[in-house]
C-alpha cells in the first residue's frame, strides 16, 4: 500500500472518532454501521458542516471526563503518529479469521461447532459423517444420558450465502415440538429467516452466525481440547488500549 493510500485510510478512521463517541456509528468485527441515532442525525442535520459540528459537540461532551491523552479529533501530520493501531489490528485479525472460516472444510467446521458445544457444557451424542445427513449435523443433550431436558438438534452450514426463510423452515420441519434447534451458518441469515425463527411457536431455534461463533470460541476456548482448538487456533495480542 502506498503512503498516500495509507494516509487516506488514517484520515478516514480519524473522521469516525467523533461520530463513534457520539453514538452515531457502531464498529464490530471490521464492519461500520450507522446506528439509529446516527440515522436520525443525518435526517436532522442536512448540511454536512452542521452534522460535523454536532458530532464535535457530542464528542467534546464525551471527552470531558476522559484522560488528557485520549484520542485527538484532528489527525496529526504523520500517519505513523495516529493512535489507531488497536482498531486496525482488530479489523485485520477479524478479516483473517473470517477468511479462515470461509474455507475451512465443511466437516471440519462441523467438528468445530461440536467442540464448542462440549466446551459450553453440552453433551454431544452424535455427529453426522460426511455425506447426506437429513438436515441434522449434530445431536446434543444437556446431560450425559439425554434423560433430562430437551434434545438439541444442530444444523451447520459453511457457506457464503445467507440462509433464507425457506432454509429455516426446512430445518424447523425436522424438529419435534419439545426439541431445540441451533442453526449455524457462516453466511448469516436473511431478515426473513430471522423473523421466521422468532415465529416458530413451540419450536425454539437459535441462529448463530460467524461473528457469534467467533465470540463464543474466544469465550470458551480454554475448555476446548488442544486437538480441536487447532480448527481455529487463536493467540491473544495485548495493546495499550486508551479508548
Amino acid at each position: 500500500m502506498d503512503s498516500s493510500a495509507r494516509r487516506y485510510e488514517k484520515v478516514v478512521r480519524f473522521a469516525t472518532i467523533g461520530p463513534v463517541k457520539a453514538g452515531w456509528i457502531a464498529k464490530s468485527a471490521g464492519t461500520w454501521v450507522a446506528t439509529e441515532n446516527g440515522r436520525r442525525a443525518i435526517k436532522e442535520f442536512k448540511d454536512p458542516l452542521a452534522l460535523y459540528r454536532e458530532a464535535i459537540r457530542l464528542y467534546s461532551a464525551w471527552k470531558k471526563d476522559r484522560p488528557k491523552d485520549d484520542e485527538p479529533l484532528t489527525p496529526p501530520d504523520e500517519p505513523s503518529d495516529v493512535p489507531l493501531g488497536l482498531e486496525e489490528a482488530r479489523e485485520a485479525a477479524w478479516e483473517e479469521i473470517r477468511a479462515h472460516l470461509a474455507v475451512i472444510p465443511p466437516y471440519d467446521f462441523q467438528q468445530l461447532v461440536a467442540a464448542l458445544l462440549r466446551a459450553m457444557g453440552y453433551h454431544v451424542a452424535w455427529i453426522a459423517p460426511p455425506g447426506a445427513d437429513g438436515g441434522i449435523d449434530i445431536l446434543a443433550f444437556t446431560d450425559p444420558l439425554g434423560a433430562q431436558g430437551p434434545r438439541i438438534k444442530v444444523q451447520v452450514k459453511r457457506q457464503e450465502a445467507k440462509v433464507n426463510a425457506d432454509g429455516l423452515r426446512s430445518f424447523a420441519g425436522v424438529l419435534g415440538e419439545d426439541e431445540i434447534g441451533i442453526f449455524v451458518s457462516t453466511g448469516g441469515f436473511t431478515a426473513n429467516a430471522e423473523a421466521e425463527s422468532r415465529q416458530q411457536g413451540k419450536r425454539k431455534i437459535t441462529l448463530i452466525d460467524v461473528e457469534r461463533i467467533y465470540a463464543l470460541w474466544v469465550l470458551h476456548q480454554s475448555r476446548i481440547s488442544e486437538e480441536h482448538r487447532q480448527l481455529m487456533p487463536l493467540s491473544p495480542v495485548y495493546f495499550l488500549d486508551r479508548g
